[in-house]
This record gives C-alpha cells, sequence and structure tokens, in this order.
C-alpha cells in the first residue's frame, strides 16, 4: 500500500523519479511514453464508446443502455488510472535497473471488453425493442 501512494504521489511529481538510479536509454524511456500513450488512447476509446451506447442507442431498454455505458465508462476510467501507474512504476524499474513490473490488468480489460462485447451481440440478435 506504501508503493502505491508513494507511486500515486510521483504521478503529479515526476521530476522525482529522477532522484532514483540511473538515467536509463532513452528510447526505452520513450518506449514506455508511447505505451503510456497508448493506454490513454485506449481509454477514450472506452469512455468515447460509453458515451456512444447511452446517446446514439435511446431505443435500447435503459438498463442495457446504462449498464453497458457504465461498464465502458468504467473501463476507461481504471485504463487511464492504470496508465499513469503503470508509467511511473515501469519509470522507476527502468532507472533502478529492476525488471518491468508485471501486472493483470490487461487480462481484466480484456475481460470486461469481452463481456460488454457478448452483451452487444445479444443486443443485435435479440433486438432491444422486447
Amino acid at each position: 500500500m506504501i508503493e502505491f501512494v508513494r507511486n500515486v504521489r510521483l504521478w503529479f511529481a515526476p521530476q522525482e523519479i529522477r532522484q532514483e538510479g540511473r538515467t536509463p536509454d532513452y528510447r526505452f524511456s520513450l518506449a514506455n511514453e508511447r505505451t503510456f500513450l497508448a493506454w490513454l488512447r485506449t481509454a477514450l476509446a472506452l469512455v468515447g464508446g460509453g458515451f456512444a451506447v447511452d446517446q446514439f442507442l435511446p431505443d435500447l431498454r435503459w438498463g442495457w443502455r446504462v449498464g453497458l455505458a457504465l461498464a465502458l465508462l468504467a473501463a476507461g476510467v481504471l485504463c487511464s488510472l492504470r496508465a499513469v501507474n503503470h508509467w511511473v512504476r515501469c519509470e522507476r524499474a527502468m532507472r533502478r535497473g529492476d525488471d518491468l513490473p508485471v501486472s493483470r490488468f490487461p487480462a481484466v480489460l480484456s475481460l470486461v471488453v469481452a463481456v460488454v462485447a457478448v452483451a452487444m451481440v445479444v443486443v443485435v440478435l435479440v433486438g432491444w425493442e422486447g
């Protein structure tokens, strides 16, 4: 828990990361930043999908529409928070010469997206009128 709090603090003070270890090869830092941006793009797509489900499917039953929209929006929020936390953890690991951190988050996000996709398939097959 203390490590997580320290990482959250580093979200807003990234210059403090430079006080740890040695400066890694810039290519690795830039690759870490590209990965961070890819996670943010994924988060934005999930948030956009959540709004699209809510705004463009007004004939869908309220429970289905809100449930799917909230699932996508929640996945977007978690994805964006995970992006910055993973960036900090990777940057610190590279500076210290440690192995890069592993995470179950990609599997969890994949399962959430798969569940939403299956729900959307059910909605398309059954229709949303009845």
